[in-house]
């Protein structure tokens, strides 16, 4: 059958000429003369062969240009015998063939310079960078491309032409190297566009610079399970040490866990027997560790670590007539005092903040009584110390430090958010946000415009019990846990200013998270009501590689 692609005689006899105008003169060696393939029209220094059933195995010597038309066998794909052509050749054209570029010219023909191969489907192999490093003309053009391997061109230092036309290139990460090298070689290439994704459509690829690509991502993937159930986790340091505070509720303890830098994983280190356990919040004070046990049954308590002894021991109770069912426990500092506050969310308790005087913590000051708080946010309003009370009775409540009295006074209220289970906050570069937690309905993030918090967005979350924010290196994350669904894991975006969903996890009634950063490794715990409490590490993956 006559073959539609078939190039002209004439239009192969102009490349090689072309070719041979750059190809300087090789001594012909005084051996005897290889005669031209049966398949081939040679010249003195040019072959030509079209259809022909194998590439020839030999040529005579003083040839140094060959075009090979219209062959279809497979190209050194398993031996690199199959290219011993001549040790002169300086020109190799292929045009219209089904082949696969391989590393096999280098040994084989150490005068190779000029190679093109174009106008058909070329696979390029991995191990195609090891190709002849002194080649000066390089052609791949009109083969359909939509990619390269990466560091094709590595070591090719005497390029000073390269050819990529007619390829239809993916201009993502995959490529980001090309643009790289686009960027700092000396060789001249042909002008060559993107045809995807839509983002870089019919750009032009040499106009492109390394930072138009955004190739670093993250991903929080399993790491350990840990096999019990927990409702609150606490990531603290003391004494140059790492350690986590899981309250487990189901046997009565707080469970402490320890880094082990050898196993390079989470093990028990201590524990602190207790009912009913909600929170163990950990606090150091000059240098001393004291953990806030607080407990729905048989009052709340606070211990501290004694190292001679290497044990916690109990310091003393909390007021069982203010703090009847504590929910929340938060800790904080003003002027270099100590505070921690818990949020009560029984009808007769009340929301009390304790000092520490140096020798133990004492009632401070009692919020207000009866409104059924569920949880309590220490953060700075335009460098002022605020608490934030969310109520299962009232719209959040937003209290403000009075330096004069050192008490906090209420400042007003979050307007038309009712039903709010917590409220956290975190910053973008100068600017403060709050995350809204809603167990029926939708959950909220709000900016705050210097006066009040606005609604800036809106979170689908029917029986989320948190929504969490937090930082992980350069990366601002919000989790939205969920009792009836996937965990939603959110990215904020600095283009957009709002989070993207970003990842799913799947984790059973999820009721706190913390991340900690040990050895130089990110971490993401996870406590989890219904199951097992979980321990993701958080990757940053290159796409470019």
């Amino acid at each position: 059958m006559e073959n539609t692609c078939r190039i002209p005689r004439r239009w192969l006899w102009l490349g090689l000429l072309v070719v041979a105008s750059v190809v300087p003169s090789v001594e012909s060696k005084r051996a005897r003369q290889q005669r031209c393939p049966m398949s081939c029209t040679c010249t003195k220094d040019n072959a030509l062969c079209e259809s022909a059933v194998s590439i020839p195995r030999s040529f005579p010597p003083d040839v140094t240009s060959l075009m090979v038309s219209y062959f279809c066998d497979l190209f050194c794909v398993h031996t690199k015998k199959c290219m011993v052509l001549t040790r002169h050749l300086y020109s190799l054209i292929f045009k219209n063939l089904s082949q696969f570029l391989h590393d096999t010219f280098k040994d084989n023909n150490p005068n190779l310079r000029v190679l093109f191969l174009n106008h058909f489907q070329i696979q390029i192999s991995t191990n195609a960078q090891h190709i002849c490093l002194s080649f000066i003309i390089l052609s791949l053009a009109y083969n359909n491309l939509e990619t390269l391997p990466k560091d094709l061109f590595k070591g090719l230092e005497a390029l000073t032409k390269v050819d990529l036309r007619g390829n239809h290139f993916l201009c993502d990460c995959k490529l980001k190297w090309l643009v790289e090298w686009i960027y700092g070689t000396n060789a001249t290439v042909d002008q060559i566009y993107c045809k995807g994704p839509a983002s870089q459509l019919d750009k032009k690829i040499n106009d492109l610079s390394p930072q138009s690509f955004d190739c670093i991502t993250t991903e929080f993937a399993p790491y350990q399970s840990l096999k019990f159930e927990s409702i609150s986790v606490e990531a603290f340091s003391f004494r140059n040490d790492q350690y986590v505070v899981f309250a487990q509720p189901f046997i009565g303890k707080c469970g402490f866990l320890e880094w082990d830098h050898v196993e390079m994983n989470f093990r028990n280190f201590d524990d602190i027997d207790s009912t009913s356990t909600v929170i163990c919040k950990p606090l150091v004070i000059d240098n001393q560790l004291f953990i806030i046990v607080a407990q729905l049954f048989g009052g709340s308590h606070i211990y501290k670590r004694d190292t001679s002894a290497n044990k916690f021991i109990k310091l003393q109770g909390i007021d069982v007539l203010k703090i009847r069912k504590p929910n929340d426990v938060e800790t904080f500092r003003i002027d270099g005092e100590s505070f921690f506050v818990i949020a009560d969310s029984s009808k007769a308790g009340s929301t009390t903040i304790y000092k520490w005087n140096g020798n133990g913590f004492y009632s401070h000051q009692s919020l207000h009584p009866w409104y059924r708080d569920t949880d309590v946010e220490y953060l700075e309003i335009s460098s002022k110390p605020h608490l934030i009370l969310s109520s299962s009775s009232q719209r959040p409540v937003i209290y403000q430090w009075n330096k004069a009295v050192k008490h906090f006074d209420r400042r007003t209220d979050i307007p038309e958010m009712e039903d709010v289970y917590a409220v956290k906050h975190f910053q973008v570069k100068s600017d403060l946000y709050i995350c809204l937690t809603r167990f029926i309905g939708d959950s909220k993030v709000m900016r705050w415009d210097g006066a009040l918090f606005r609604e800036l967005q809106t979170m689908p979350s029917r029986g989320s019990m948190v929504f969490q924010p937090f930082t992980v290196g350069s990366w601002q994350y919000a989790i939205l846990g969920s009792d009836y669904s996937f965990t939603q894991v959110y990215r904020w975006d600095a283009k957009k200013g709002e989070f993207v969903r970003f990842q799913e996890l799947n984790i059973q009634a999820p009721r706190a998270f913390s991340p900690v950063s040990i050895d130089n490794r990110q971490f993401l715990l996870a406590s989890s009501f219904k199951g097992k409490t979980q321990i993701y590490e958080h990757l940053v993956i290159d796409l470019s590689n």
